[in-house]
């Protein structure tokens, strides 16, 4: 049965993590852009950025924009690294996403607790190796309706 997916979280985009690119990103998109900058934005080590809104409705996603160059500290293997440009993708249940892909066959890696401590993050390379983030509905900063909730 195919993985049931609710709502597109964010785009994680690589910049340079020097801080004269980290602040060319920040005037990029939000001084060109006009995007706003998630506040709450949590400390990953060795990875800094910023996650930017887009839109201003309830349902409204972000871009994370992530300082790496070639390897991040957070990543497993340069196949296996959370900072590699992907799209993040909510889903109705994180525990049925992957047993699915394991009874596919398909191979995913797992990252517990990177961004909070409900944050089960499953990634897999669609067959063109473009990086996919499942994550359970209602865990991340993404969307203001899921701020909401967090209180």
């Amino acid at each position: 049965m195919p993985i049931k997916v609710l709502e597109l979280h964010h785009h994680g985009i690589r910049i340079d993590p020097s801080d004269d690119a980290q602040e060319s990103a920040r005037e990029f998109y939000s001084g060109v852009l006009g995007l706003e900058a998630d506040s709450g934005r949590p400390n990953i080590p060795g990875v800094p950025g910023f996650w930017m809104y887009i839109g201003d409705d309830e349902q409204r996603t972000q871009i994370h924009l992530m300082g790496a160059t070639g390897g991040s500290p957070v990543a497993r293997s340069s196949e296996e690294d959370p900072t590699r440009p992907h799209v993040a993708l909510a889903v109705e249940d994180i525990q049925e996403a992957r047993r699915e892909l394991e009874a596919r066959g398909i191979r995913h890696w797992t990252i517990r607790g990177l961004v909070g401590d409900n944050s089960d993050q499953v990634f897999v390379p669609d067959p063109f190796n473009n990086i996919i983030e499942l994550h359970q509905i209602g865990t991340c900063r993404c969307n203001r309706v899921t701020l909401e909730a967090q209180g």
